[in-house]
């Protein structure tokens, strides 16, 4: 029975969570912060690097805001050690980041034992002070040698990220015990091959279903090959990233319909092929056009359903949608301008014509609504329709918010009414989620510091620390120094009435 979205019909006008009641997660429960190597390391052509598809992708006009490019990032490449000991001032227990598969193995070739030295030297500093790495192997820095011949729409590149999957697990699993193979692989596909939002740019859709699959058959044989080298405490896993999708009007078919597809096209594209082996018939028929049914091969789906031992929960925002328009509009008008001028495609393949609509809810600076009790529906949901039942439990890899910060003359940011507010209420849901019965077993804040944010450059900031990127400083923002002590006491404290001001979420 294929798994549909359930809707709430008060959900989007649900109450705050009771900020005046203090919380507490069990003394497991890990509080810790993710990165992702394009977007902090920089040293874009040291030691070895070569070209990446961002680093291709931001040299095209108008692709990257203000034509903003990773060379430097937060230069975190030779910061290292000093942001390891920040994040042990900050109580982290556990930083995820992320290997750069440009760096290690430069163009798809041999070994770069300079690439692999720096990640060694990066878990080593974790281990030495006390923090839990947490590696994840692919975070959208394809090798620009392999986009040369399709990338992830060339089958052959799912091969190709296996062995490379294999030679990092050789050279760090004597130390590292979390692995996750893909982050957001929807947006490895859908974002990046239809919607051309993300590199390569390309705004195929037949290519962003390719893209899809290989993507999930590069996971299954990457976790298969990891797995006979693993031990008991290695645990190996994928992160990915969802949205709820509610109908406008919750009576209405065609609206309910119109939640199902983007549900389908998110989430249980990726969701049903790993924990059920097989893609859901509804998403099937809805990608047809774009011919998904056809990449699938032999035992493709056997080796994409390889078990895992945790799910990485990636959240920001949910979203309400209504029915296409009658009669349909033209295919011209499936393009839209982005910030940045370009035009740009719907990434939601097989559901393009569904249209979003706006609630009464803040947003951040990215332009999403903040909505932390779809975090909760979301995991309760995950629990009973997929986790809970393979037994697997989940760790929220990524959850956070961008707002335009402003510093005070030592570069300080009060953040306390809108991030740090933020964090607060999708840590009460997951609080509430996890009495309800969600096995969530972390939280892994994004982002630890600000950074490149993809196409909209440094115009978007999520770090807790601030950067500047004149002289790379690192100033704590308020949220950092409010979270540093929820991740030591793993206590969310009670708010005073008027002490914060969380009317907006």
């Amino acid at each position: 029975m294929t798994d549909r979205p359930r809707t709430n019909p008060t959900s989007n006008l649900a109450a705050p969570y009771n900020t005046a009641e203090e919380l507490h997660f069990p003394p497991s429960f890990s509080f810790g912060s993710a990165t992702a190597a394009f977007q902090i390391e920089g040293g874009s052509h040291e030691d070895g690097r070569e070209d990446s598809i961002w680093d291709t992708f931001a040299r095209v006009p108008g692709a990257v805001f203000e034509g903003h490019d990773g060379s430097i990032a937060a230069d975190h490449y030779h910061r290292m050690p000093q942001d390891v000991a920040l994040m042990a001032d900050l109580g982290l227990d556990t930083y995820r980041f992320s290997t750069s598969w440009a760096r290690i193995k430069p163009g798809d070739r041999g070994l770069n034992p300079q690439g692999m030295d720096f990640y060694s030297r990066l878990v080593d500093e974790l281990l030495e002070h006390g923090i839990t790495p947490w590696l994840t192997l692919y975070h959208w820095d394809l090798p620009q040698a392999l986009q040369e011949h399709g990338g992830w729409a060339n089958r052959d590149t799912a091969y190709r990220f296996a062995d490379y999957a294999v030679e990092v697990f050789d050279h760090l699993g004597d130390r590292v015990k979390q692995w996750t193979t893909l982050n957001e692989p929807w947006c490895s596909s859908f974002l990046s091959y239809a919607a051309g939002e993300h590199a390569p740019g390309h705004t195929n859709p037949a290519e962003a279903v390719a893209a899809a699959h290989h993507l999930l058959l590069g996971h299954g044989l990457a976790t298969s090959a990891m797995r006979e080298a693993a031990t008991k405490d290695q645990q190996l896993g994928i992160t990915l990233n969802f949205t709820v999708a509610d109908p406008h009007d919750p009576t209405n078919e065609a609206d309910i319909d119109a939640a199902r597809r983007i549900d389908g096209s998110f989430n249980r594209v990726f969701l049903d092929p790993i924990f059920r082996g097989q893609y859901p018939a509804d998403v099937l028929h809805d990608m047809a056009a774009a011919g998904l049914e056809q990449h699938i091969q032999g035992n493709d789906l056997e080796i994409i359903a390889t078990p895992i031992d945790m799910l990485g929960v990636n959240y920001y925002n949910g979203v309400q949608v209504t029915a296409p328009q009658t009669p349909p509009v033209p295919e011209s008008a499936l393009t839209f301008p982005s910030e940045r001028g370009l035009l740009r495609r719907s990434p939601a393949v097989g559901s393009e014509r569904v249209r979003d609509r706006s609630r009464s809810l803040p947003q951040t600076a990215m332009g999403w609504e903040v909505q932390p009790e779809g975090l909760e529906r979301l995991l309760l949901r995950l629990q009973e329709h997929y986790t809970g039942p393979a037994g697997i439990p989940m760790v929220i890899t990524e959850n956070g918010a961008a707002y335009n910060d402003e510093p005070d003359a030592a570069g300080f940011v009060d953040d306390t009414k809108d991030r740090l507010a933020f964090i607060d209420a999708h840590l009460r849901a997951t609080h509430r989620a996890i009495s309800r019965g969600a096995d969530v077993r972390g939280y892994l804040l994004w982002s630890l510091l600000d950074n490149f944010e993809w196409a909209f450059g440094y115009g978007k900031r999520f770090g807790i620390v601030r950067v500047d990127y004149k002289t790379q400083a690192r100033i704590p923002k308020a949220s950092a120094r409010w979270y540093a002590d929820v991740a030591r006491s793993h206590t969310v404290p009670a708010i005073s009435p008027g002490s914060r001001d969380h009317r907006n979420i």
